[in-house]
């Protein structure tokens, strides 16, 4: 298997995967595939990035992850509690070159045009969770009806993208690699402080070919993105049931001071901490 762009193990014969994840933490490493995914969380909670955005999935999500469309679940292992995820892998030309092209098909439109950018379904669909209960127990024909059924409603859902960029081209598998220890070092030290010879020396790359090689492939700068995964996390540990203060949540999210947290929080969010906390309450 290769860490990215890697295959989707499958069945020679078969043009809809259908796979059950039950693990500790999802697979943490920042990859693509060519099939289309679509999921839904069963247990679980923690960071999903997708293209250049930084997300969180938990418990009752349901997601769309586009074709080739690079993206990591990192879960929360501090939960200490197992991971599920229940989830359909299909290809554009899964079922015939022109299968989704047909007329009768035309009313799914919506669900590819969504995907490409990767979406989460708000709110919760009550009929989208029933289909994905079944799908365990279901024949290969009675899957493929579900799938069908599935986009139908996803084609019809209120979203909520999980991207703003794609970057066009595949990458490598030596990019792969790249891609994948930047995101792996980030997510594992974005508490710290992190320097750009640190991460130009994880990438290989001097310090100005690593600028615009992550600017080219996430269309913003290491360091903004870095920022908007620390935010993330201190909007997660401002709902925390621990009751850190604003001074704490800062720290734990990798700033070395409160008044650069509360510049770079309003920045991202158009909110102070204290004024969001409040808000989202």
């Amino acid at each position: 298997m290769k860490i990215l762009p890697f295959q989707i193990p499958k069945p020679e014969h078969d043009a809809l995967i259908y796979q059950e994840n039950k693990e500790l933490v999802f697979y943490d490493k920042f990859h693509q595939h060519r099939e289309i995914q679509v999921s839904y969380i069963l247990k679980g909670e923690g960071t999903l990035i997708v293209g250049d955005t930084i997300n969180y999935y938990k418990k009752g999500d349901i997601l769309a992850i586009g074709s080739n469309l690079p993206h990591v679940f990192k879960s929360d292992s501090s939960l200490n509690t197992q991971s599920e995820m229940l989830s359909l892998f299909f290809s554009n030309d899964a079922f015939g070159t022109s299968f989704f092209e047909l007329e009768e098909l035309r009313e799914l439109k919506s669900f590819f045009k969504k995907v490409d950018y990767g979406f989460k379904v708000t709110p919760k669909s009550k009929k989208l969770e029933n289909h994905f209960f079944q799908l365990n127990e279901s024949s290969k024909l009675q899957r493929f009806i579900s799938l069908l059924e599935i986009l139908k409603i996803l084609s019809k859902s209120k979203t909520q993208p999980l991207s703003s960029f794609i970057y066009d081209k595949k990458y490598t598998d030596t990019e792969g690699k790249r891609m994948r220890d930047v995101m792996d070092f980030t997510m594992q030290n974005y508490q710290q402080q992190i320097s750009l010879d640190d991460v130009a020396q994880v990438s290989a790359m001097t310090k100005n070919a690593f600028c615009k090689y992550f600017k080219k492939r996430t269309n913003k700068s290491y360091f903004k993105f870095l920022n908007e995964l620390r935010v993330e996390n201190a909007c997660k540990l401002l709902f925390s049931e621990e009751g850190f203060s604003v001074a704490e949540v800062a720290e734990k999210s990798g700033f070395n001071n409160i008044s650069n947290f509360n510049r770079q929080f309003k920045a991202i969010k158009h909110f102070n901490p204290s004024e969001f906390r409040k808000i989202t309450f």
